[in-house]
């Protein structure tokens, strides 16, 4: 499949793709994304393996779950693009520990998010692409076999109450439940959630498998570095 064309995007995503394309070329040994603690033992191997492609439903805790991923391949020193998510915090992303000096940001990529996530998918460690709706076949595919080509791990949101990805993942995850710690009966303060994961998938993943994660809350406070991520308007 080619690249999407130069003009798909900005002159800074252009920069940070460009930046991105200088990582190692992977071998053997790194096939695997590493994703520590609890929701890496959920996986068949311990972590992701890249090139594949995984599906969050984008319930409540979604994008909260998609961010931990994001924060594991950042601690690696991949780059990690988020691609049609306008709503995502960077502040939430610092907290759950992704590197904001390796998040590339097109919060509004349009009609053309499919070249545009094509790509990015071409020198990123892990892509976040957020759905509009109903996606096409054609689309699906070109995207699954690019990242498959490139090593990129393609982790699709799917919008609220929509199953719009046609293709099927490698691993689908869901947030079965979420629960805060700290709250008593009107006191107290929050200190942490727990997002109840189930994953399922194709071949090893075929066995459903839960975790529970504990991450902490985004909560009022000293702001990180905002001014490093390639934002992109």
């Amino acid at each position: 499949m080619n690249s999407a064309p130069a003009d798909s995007l900005s002159p800074a995503a252009s920069l940070s793709l460009a930046a991105a394309r200088s990582r190692p070329v992977a071998t053997a040994d790194t096939r695997i994304l590493e994703v520590p603690g609890a929701l890496g033992g959920c996986f068949p191997q311990p972590g992701l393996r890249r090139g594949s492609t995984l599906v969050i439903g984008s319930v409540s805790g979604g994008v909260s779950l998609a961010l931990s991923l994001a924060a594991a391949a950042t601690a690696e020193g991949a780059w990690v693009a988020a691609v049609g998510l306008p709503s995502l915090g960077l502040v939430a992303a610092a907290e759950l520990g992704v590197n904001l000096d390796r998040l590339a940001l097109v919060p509004v990529p349009g009609d053309r998010w499919p070249g545009v996530a094509a790509a990015l998918l071409d020198g990123m460690g892990l892509l976040l692409l957020g759905l509009p709706g109903r996606v096409r076949s054609v689309d699906a595919r070109r995207l699954v076999a690019r990242a498959r080509e490139q090593g990129t791990v393609l982790v699709v949101l799917e919008p609220a109450g929509m199953r719009c990805w046609p293709e099927g993942p490698d691993l689908r995850l869901s947030v079965a439940s979420t629960t805060w710690d700290g709250l008593g009966t009107g006191h107290g303060y929050l200190q942490s959630r727990r997002l109840e994961v189930v994953v399922t998938g194709r071949r090893a993943a075929a066995r459903e498998r839960r975790a529970v994660l504990r991450l902490p809350p985004v909560l009022p406070g000293p702001a990180p570095d905002l001014t490093r991520p390639a934002l992109v308007s």
